[in-house]
């Protein structure tokens, strides 16, 4: 019996002292607390990317684009199902994050490859042009966009193959103040890296630097309006023009295996040729728009190319051949330098809207959309 009293005395002793260290944690842990009450939550984190001129609400799954240099301005966009909200509480749920898409190559307005350009009645063809020479794409009233080609013969062909390495636009601002904007792909490349920028890019004939990074952007503080974005960290831009345009564009090489399939012999350790993929979405055209591509924009354009052939071509070189990148002599240009002009000459072909319906990770999504990052 004593030894059993002793041993409860023990346990109850153990007991008071457990008791009373957990009292004593309790004081020292109220010592440090906020003697006017609990502490505000932490800031919410920020967005997964900054982006000028738009909105994450915290934990919204819905966003109305209030920069007015995108295509969905004033436009409300929904995240997919897939990932609900553009800030989820949850560190390991999906984010849902505009994307802007590099150039659609098989999409209307397209112009890829030795240049295999799809047009706005949405029949493919080529346009071979001519090495080192500018060639006019779109000539419209208000806006003119050139192209300079690059190019190589190989051995026992009797035409170059070429590739677009650079943009040239001209364009008047709401005040008839014209404008030029360039944007090219590296002169000479032997060799091709991922990581290293191959863009270039001028503004009204001075040189013009973006900083690199995913979204990183340069808005013209002139009025003109033009709005430059970067889509990639490197190599891969969109440059809008309000009411009239928006290019996708992307820097790409000739690889090896390009070379092979299409037998094109290019002397890859010296140049590996890159150039540029492009896709344009037009807000505004008139019914007289002329140019390569544009032409293919109006309602009485009869495609002159031949049908269910491997390479349809498109003729007309001199036509639209331009003296410089940002020049607008071509036989058939009527983009004019001067600052009077009838607007209301020629009227506005219908276009497609810009709708609300944003499609998450499609192939056939073509311009700004919704896209599911971990």
């Amino acid at each position: 019996m004593g030894i059993n009293q002793n041993a409860r005395s023990v346990v109850n002793h153990g007991w008071v002292l457990m008791i009373i260290i957990i009292s004593s944690l309790g004081m020292i842990i109220s010592s440090f607390a906020d003697p006017y009450g609990p502490t505000d939550p932490p800031a919410s984190a920020p967005p997964p990317f900054a982006v000028s001129g738009k909105e994450f609400p915290p934990g919204a799954g819905s966003m109305t684009c209030s920069n007015p240099n995108t295509a969905c301005f004033t436009k409300t966009i929904n995240c997919p199902a897939e990932c609900p909200s553009f800030k989820p509480s949850d560190p390991n749920a999906k984010a849902c994050s505009i994307d802007c898409r590099p150039a659609n190559c098989n999409g209307k307005g397209s112009a890829c490859g030795d240049p295999r350009f799809v047009g706005g009645d949405g029949i493919v063809f080529y346009f071979h042009g001519k090495t080192n020479h500018h060639f006019a794409l779109v000539s419209d009233q208000n806006l003119q966009i050139n192209a300079r080609f690059i190019g190589h013969r190989p051995q026992g062909r009797q035409r170059d193959n070429t590739w677009i390495q650079a943009l040239g636009l001209v364009f008047r601002d709401d005040r008839h103040q014209h404008h030029t904007f360039t944007l090219a792909a590296t002169n000479k490349l032997s060799q091709w890296d991922d990581n290293v920028d191959q863009l270039h890019f001028a503004y009204d004939d001075k040189s013009l630097i973006i900083g690199e990074g995913h979204l990183s952007n340069w808005d013209a503080l002139d009025g003109s309006g033009l709005f430059v974005e970067r889509t990639a960290k490197v190599n891969s831009i969109t440059v809008t023009l309000p009411n009239l345009v928006e290019i996708s564009a992307r820097v790409v090489p000739i690889t090896r295996e390009d070379d092979r399939i299409h037998n094109y012999q290019i002397p890859l350790s010296e140049d590996c040729f890159a150039h540029l993929e492009v896709q344009f979405r037009f807000f505004h055209l008139s019914e007289s728009v002329e140019g390569v591509l544009g032409q293919t924009y109006r309602l009485d354009f009869q495609n002159p190319v031949k049908r269910g052939v491997a390479m349809p071509i498109m003729g007309g070189e001199r036509n639209y051949l331009t003296s410089s990148l940002t020049s607008a002599d071509c036989k058939k240009c009527i983009f004019s330098l001067s600052d009077q002009y009838d607007s209301s000459a020629s009227n506005a072909l219908s276009l497609e809207e810009v709708t609300n319906t944003m499609k998450c990770s499609s192939m056939d999504n073509i311009g700004r959309g919704v896209v599911c990052r971990r």
